[in-house]
Parts: structure tokens; sequence; C-alpha cells
């Protein structure tokens, strides 16, 4: 899956914060853009590419890292600790999937994912953690082919800080 996308942070005492940036996914594997930052999952090492001071950092990720970076895995980990409701919408052109816990001590309230039905092609996250929301709002996804863009390679003056073990 390949995507532009827009994150939007709300709270309700705030204004809401909106973060664009770009995707591209196979399965655990991705390469991401946002905040001036670029980072790219091989399936064992996490690149993390700094523009603004130059340095290329390599680290193998905790799956806790990788959920937290992936919202498709948060809500694998979620499923075993939710019920799960779905919910056909727009003439049976999307579907509504929503996770709520069944014990509320896993620190959100709800995790709703609305996909393409035909598909199954994610359009939209979103998170609720008290009185905080995030979305995620994909823009025109679209399945691509596996990419081979999943590894960062810098430049020979980058700096590189391996940090993996």
């Amino acid at each position: 899956m390949q995507s532009d996308f827009t994150i939007t942070v709300s709270e309700e005492v705030n204004a809401p914060m909106n973060y664009p940036g770009t995707i591209t996914m196979h399965g655990q594997l991705f390469r991401l853009t946002m905040f001036g930052l670029e980072a790219a999952y091989d399936g064992k090492t996490l690149y993390t590419y700094n523009a603004d001071v130059d340095e290329l950092t390599l680290s193998n990720p905790t799956e806790q890292e990788l959920r937290e970076a992936n919202p498709f895995l948060y809500a694998q980990a979620l499923v075993p600790v939710c019920n799960v409701t779905e919910r056909t919408m727009n003439d049976g052109k999307q579907t509504l999937i929503t996770l709520t816990p069944k014990d509320q001590s896993i620190g959100i309230n709800r995790f709703t994912l609305r996909v393409r039905t035909a598909d199954l092609m994610p359009l939209q996250v979103e998170i609720k953690e008290g009185k905080k929301s995030t979305v995620l709002k994909m823009k025109e996804p679209k399945y691509v082919a596996p990419q081979n863009e999943y590894v960062l390679k810098p430049d020979k003056n980058t700096y590189i800080n391996d940090m993996r073990f």
C-alpha cells in the first residue's frame, strides 16, 4: 500500500494539530516520511534519517516500538484484548471495524479502522484515548507492487549512528 496521509491530533482544550506524511507498506515492512524525518523498516533494522543533522540511525526495534510506528500492527495486538465489531457503511462501500477494550487499563477507549469494503484498503484510523483523539486519514491510497525501498542508504558524509545490538 502507498499513500499520502494526514494525522490530526485533537484534545478538548487545544486546537487540532495536523501532521502530513507519506507511507509505503508491505506487511511489516514500511517507509515513512514525516516531521522532516525519513524512516524505513526492512523486517530487521529500523533506519531513521534526520536531514537537519545528516544522521542515519540504525536500530533493532522492539515489537512495542513497531506497534507505535504502525497503527495496523497496533490494531493486531489489540484484537485479543478487545471486543471487535464490524459495520458496513456508505451503501456497502466502506466497513467500519471498532475495537473496544474489554479492560480500560490498556490505555485507550476505542480504536476504529475504516476500510474500503471491496479490497480492504485502509482509509482511516482513529484512536480515542481519554480526551485525546488521533486520526490518521489516507489520501488516495493504492496498492503497489512490493518495493525495494525499505533500506535507507547514507551519503558518504552522513553520520551513521548504529544502535543495533
